[in-house]
C-alpha cells in the first residue's frame, strides 16, 4: 500500500488520536521518569573518576578511559536502539536496554582489573543510549504543536539523572567504595523494566504520514535533501561536543588541580546541570516561536562565551559562575537537534537518524574527554584544551549558522514568489 498524500493524510486526520492531547502528556511524563533512570551512565563515569585514578594508578588522560567507553557504547548503542525503536517500539526496546544496563553496573562492580571495567563500561554506555536518541524519537510523534516544548521538556531528564545518580553516589561513596555505588546503579535501573510497559501504545500510522507530509514541504523549501540535513547535523554535533566534553568531563579535576575539595567538584557540576534545567524552561517556551536552528545557534554561542571564560577562572566563586553560564548554554543544545531531526526528515526513520546523529555528537564527547586529558598531560594544564574546544565550537557555529541562512534565505524566495504570483 503506498503512502497517504497530504490531502489524503489530512482528511483522514479528524478520525485518528490527535496529538497534543492529555495522553500525550501523560506519555511525556512516563518518559521523564524513564529517561530519569537510564541516563545514568552520562554521569557515574564523571563522578567517580578521582576514585578510579587512584585504586587503578591513573595517569588524567587513563582516568577519562571509563567515560570514553561509556561514550564508544553510547556511540554504537545509538544507531542500533533507534532502529530497534523504530521497529519493534520503545517498550520493547527500554526492557533489553536496561537489562544491558543493569549487566554493565554489576559486572563494573566486581571488576578485577581497568580491562575488565571498561569493557563493562561499555555494555553500560551501549544500554543507556535508549536513553536519549530512542525516547527523543517516541515522544516527538506525540506532539505537534507543541513538539519543541515537548522535546525540551523531556530531555531535563539528563539533568534530573545528574542530580539523581551524583547525589546517590555521595552518599554512597560516604560510607562505601565506587564498587559499592556501582552495584547500588545496577540494581535502581532495573526499575525500568515494569516502568516500560507504560509506553506500549505504538502510534497511528496516519499521524505518521502526516508529521511525513510536512517534513517533506519544509525539506523541500529549504532546497536541501534529508541526506545532506543528516550529515551535515552530525559534523556539528560532533565539533559541539568535543568542546562540551572539557567542562562536563574534567569539571571535577579540574576543581582538584585548584585545591578544592571532590564535593566542591561535584557542586559545581551540579551547577551546572540545574542551569541547564532553567535553561530549559526558557527554551521550552521560545522554541516553538522561533525555531531550532535560531536556538541551537545561541546556545552554542553561549557555549563558546563560556569556555573563553574558563581559561582564566582559578577561584571557586568564578567557577561557579562560568559554569552556569555553560550548563545554561546546554539548554538550547540538546533538545534542538532532535527537534530539526523532525523538522525536515521521515518520521518513521526518527529513530535511527537521531540516533546516527546522536553517534557523532558521542564520538565527539568521547574523543573530546579523551583528548582533554591528553592535552592535559603534555602541558600540566587544561589552558591548551580549552582552546583546542573553543576551535571545535567554531566550527559547530559556522555550519549551524550556514543551515539557518539557507532556510531563511529559500524562505524569503518562497515569500517573494508568493507575493509576486499574487500580483500577476
Amino acid at each position: 500500500m503506498s503512502p497517504l498524500g497530504p490531502a489524503d493524510v489530512h482528511r483522514m486526520q479528524p478520525q485518528v488520536p490527535d496529538t497534543d492531547s492529555s495522553y500525550s502528556w501523560r506519555r511525556l511524563l512516563s518518559n521523564m521518569l524513564i529517561g530519569v533512570v537510564c541516563n545514568a551512565g552520562t554521569w557515574t563515569s564523571v563522578s567517580l573518576m578521582p576514585a578510579l585514578q587512584v585504586e587503578f594508578g591513573l595517569t588524567r588522560a587513563e582516568a577519562s578511559h571509563p567515560y570514553i567507553a561509556t561514550m564508544a557504547g553510547f556511540l554504537l548503542g545509538s544507531p542500533v536502539l533507534g532502529r530497534m525503536t523504530d521497529r519493534i517500539g520503545i517498550a520493547k526496546t527500554l526492557a533489553i536496554a536496561s537489562c544491558l544496563i543493569s549487566l554493565g553496573y554489576c559486572a563494573g562492580a566486581v571488576a578485577p582489573d581497568m580491562p575488565v571495567f571498561l569493557t563493562s563500561q561499555f555494555v553500560v554506555g551501549f544500554g543507556s543510549a535508549v536513553g536519549f536518541a530512542p525516547l527523543a524519537a517516541d515522544i516527538s510523534h506525540w506532539f505537534r504543536r507543541r513538539r519543541g516544548l515537548a522535546l525540551s521538556i523531556a530531555s531535563c531528564a539528563a539533568y534530573l539523572s545528574g542530580l539523581l545518580w551524583t547525589t546517590i553516589i555521595t552518599l554512597v561513596l560516604q560510607d562505601g567504595t565506587w564498587r559499592d555505588a556501582q552495584m547500588v546503579i545496577g540494581v535502581g535501573v532495573l526499575t525500568v523494566v515494569p516502568l516500560s510497559l507504560l509506553l506500549r501504545r505504538r502510534v497511528h500510522s496516519v499521524l505518521l504520514d502526516l508529521a511525513d507530509a510536512d517534513a517533506a514541504k519544509r525539506a523541500s523549501e529549504a532546497a536541501l535533501s534529508p541526506r545532506s540535513i543528516k550529515w551535515l547535523l552530525g559534523f556539528a554535533g560532533l565539533g559541539c561536543c568535543i568542546a562540551m566534553a572539557i567542562p562536563q568531563v574534567h569539571i571535577v579535576a579540574i576543581c582538584g588541580d585548584l585545591g578544592f575539595s571532590l564535593a566542591q567538584g561535584n557542586q559545581l557540576l551540579s551547577v551546572i546541570i540545574f542551569a541547564g534545567i532553567a535553561s530549559r524552561i526558557v527554551v521550552a517556551l521560545l522554541i516553538d516561536r522561533i525555531g531550532p536552528i535560531l536556538i541551537l545557534l545561541i546556545g552554542s554561542t553561549l557555549q563558546l562565551l563560556a569556555l573563553l571564560l574558563y581559561i582564566p577562572m582559578n577561584g571557586l566563586a568564578s567557577l561557579y559562575l562560568v559554569s552556569t553560564v555553560f550548563g545554561f548554554a546546554q539548554g538550547g543544545i540538546l533538545p534542538a537537534y532532535p527537534l530539526i531531526v523532525r523538522e525536515f526528515l521521515p518520521s518513521r526513520s526518527a529513530g535511527s537518524v537521531i540516533g546516527f546523529i546522536s553517534m557523532w555528537t558521542l564520538f565527539g564527547m568521547a574523543f573530546g574527554s579523551w583528548l582533554s586529558g591528553w592535552l592535559y598531560d603534555q602541558s600540566g594544564s587544561y589552558s591548551f584544551a580549552f582552546l583546542n574546544g573553543i576551535g571545535w565550537n567554531l566550527f559547530n557555529i559556522l555550519l549551524i549558522g550556514w543551515l539557518l541562512w539557507r532556510v531563511l534565505v529559500s524562505r524569503r524566495h518562497a515569500m517573494s514568489k508568493s507575493v509576486t504570483h499574487g500580483i500577476v
